[in-house]
C-alpha cells in the first residue's frame, strides 16, 4: 500500500513511524499545485495538510483510495469531488486542544502582564540599578473579575472557558451556529459580547457565518481597555480593520497566531501599526505542541487502519 505525504514538513521532525508501519510512506517536504500533480499517480493513500486537494489532482491519483486530513479543518480538500469518485476523507478531531488552550494564555499573558518588558528590564540591569526592590510605574491588571467573551464554544472554547472560570473570570459566549448547545455559560448576541467582554477569544471554524465577523464596527463597540485574542481560522477578524484599531487605540492589544495569508506578509498592515507594543504574535503554532503533534501523527495512523 503507498501512502504519500505531500507536505510532511509540516510536522516538523515528529517521527511518522507508526504511519510507515502501515505501508511504502513517500514524504515531500512540501508540494507545489503543480509537484502534488506529478506526485500521486501510484498514491493509494493521500496526506495532506495545506497542499489543496483538488479536481486536478484527484484526476492525477486513479488508484487513491483515501485522503488523510493531517489536521482537523478539511478546507483545503474538495470533499465533495472526493465523494464523487468514492473516496473517504478522514481528518483527526481533538488532538491538539490542550495546545491550543496553553497558548490562548500564552498571548493573553503576554499581553496584560508584559513579562518580556519586566525581564529585560532585570537583564539590563535596570532593575539592579533602580535602588528599589520593585518596579510600580506601570502595573499589570487581573484576569480575576474580567469578563472573557468565547466566540464559538466547541471544544477549544469550552477548554478556554474552563481556564478563565480558574481565573476568576466570568464567561459569555457568542454561539457561531446559532445554536447554544453549552448551557454552563450565558449564551449573548454578538454585540452584547463585544460590549461587555474585558477579553474576547475566538475559537470559531471559518464559514459563511464567520468570514468577516469581526470587523471595523464591531471592533468599535468593544471597550478601549478590551483585548482580542484570535486562535480561529484567518479572515473571522478583518485583519486591516484591526490593525486600525490598534493604531487608534479603539481597543487595547491584540494577540494572534492564524492570519488570512500564511505565512504573514512583509507589507501586512499588522507588521506597521503606530502601536506595535499592543500586539503579540504567533506564527501559526497553537496546533503544534510536541505532544499535540504525536497525537496527531497517532489519529493518522488510526484513519489508515480503519476499513476504507
Amino acid at each position: 500500500m503507498k501512502i504519500v505525504f505531500l507536505d510532511a514538513a509540516t510536522l516538523g521532525e515528529t517521527s511518522l513511524a507508526p504511519i510507515a508501519q502501515l505501508g511504502e510512506l513517500i514524504t515531500w517536504p512540501t508540494s507545489t499545485p503543480t509537484e502534488a500533480i506529478s506526485r500521486v499517480s501510484d498514491a493509494e493513500i493521500l496526506i495532506v495538510n495545506k497542499v489543496k486537494v483538488t479536481e486536478a489532482l484527484l484526476d492525477a491519483a486513479p488508484k487513491l483510495r483515501l485522503i488523510c486530513e493531517a489536521a482537523t479543518g478539511v478546507n483545503n480538500i474538495d470533499v465533495a469531488a472526493a465523494e464523487r469518485r468514492g473516496i473517504p476523507v478522514r481528518n483527526v478531531a481533538g488532538y491538539s486542544t490542550e495546545s491550543v488552550v496553553q497558548v490562548t494564555y500564552t498571548l493573553l499573558l503576554s499581553l496584560i502582564c508584559k513579562p518580556e518588558r519586566y525581564d529585560a528590564e532585570v537583564k539590563d540591569l535596570t532593575y539592579s540599578r533602580s535602588g528599589l526592590f520593585t518596579d510600580v510605574r506601570t502595573p499589570f491588571a487581573e484576569l480575576d473579575g474580567k469578563t472573557m467573551g468565547i466566540v464559538g464554544m466547541g471544544t477549544i472554547g469550552s477548554r478556554v472557558a474552563a481556564v478563565a472560570t480558574a481565573f476568576g473570570m466570568r464567561v459569555i459566549y457568542y454561539s457561531t451556529s446559532g445554536t447554544s448547545h453549552c448551557q454552563t455559560y450565558p449564551s449573548v448576541p454578538l454585540e452584547t459580547l463585544l460590549r461587555e467582554s474585558d477579553v474576547i477569544s475566538i475559537h470559531a471554524p471559518l464559514n459563511e457565518r464567520t468570514n468577516g465577523l469581526i470587523r471595523a464596527a464591531e471592533l468599535r463597540r468593544m471597550k478601549p481597555t478590551a483585548v482580542i485574542i484570535k486562535i480561529g481560522r484567518g479572515g473571522i477578524v478583518a485583519e486591516a480593520d484591526l490593525a486600525e484599531a490598534i493604531s487608534e487605540g479603539i481597543i487595547a492589544g491584540a494577540g494572534l497566531d492564524v492570519y488570512t495569508t500564511e505565512p504573514l506578509p512583509e507589507d501586512h498592515p499588522l507588521l506597521h501599526t503606530k502601536h506595535p507594543e499592543r500586539l503579540r504574535f504567533t506564527p501559526h503554532i497553537g496546533w503544534t505542541s510536541a505532544e499535540a503533534l504525536v497525537r496527531l501523527v497517532d489519529g493518522i495512523a488510526a484513519n489508515i487502519r480503519k476499513p476504507f
